[in-house]
């Protein structure tokens, strides 16, 4: 099993709203890097929900239930999309300060690379993540 993170901006798709769909696909990726990470995800890997843009927070986790196939919403045929379901909101959110503050998390690609939508965590910084949510 793999582990992500999965931007969202709160605005356009919420933790809430995943919560009420259940499954959905996730769309809009358009960027070559953030694709590629997805076609490696597999059914079963679980991914952090992060609130983009003006709230900067993990909130909650989902499941990937359908591996890369192509997203209906690009009209160049180029990208593509997984489809996700909601596992558990995060009792505590997990701020973007918070992981900043921390160096144990120096490494990871939301720190380095912070535009990019889709991305892997490593399995002890998920962990840490999880615990410091009160997850574990």
């Amino acid at each position: 099993m793999k582990y992500w993170l999965m931007k969202s901006e709160p605005s356009t798709w919420s933790w809430q709203d995943q919560v009420q769909k259940g499954i959905e696909h996730w769309t809009g990726v358009r960027n070559y890097q953030a694709c590629s990470y997805m076609k490696e995800m597999r059914k079963g890997d679980l991914a952090f929900f992060y609130h983009s843009v003006s709230e900067r927070k993990i909130v909650g986790i989902v499941e990937i239930v359908k591996e890369y196939h192509p997203d209906f919403t690009d009209e160049t045929g180029k990208f593509g999309m997984v489809d996700v379901q909601a596992v558990r909101a995060l009792p505590q959110p997990v701020t973007l300060a918070q992981l900043k503050a921390d160096s144990r998390f120096s490494h990871l690609r939301l720190l380095r690379q912070s535009r990019l939508s889709v991305m892997p965590v490593d399995e002890p910084s998920w962990k840490i993540i999880l615990e410091m949510g009160g997850a574990t």
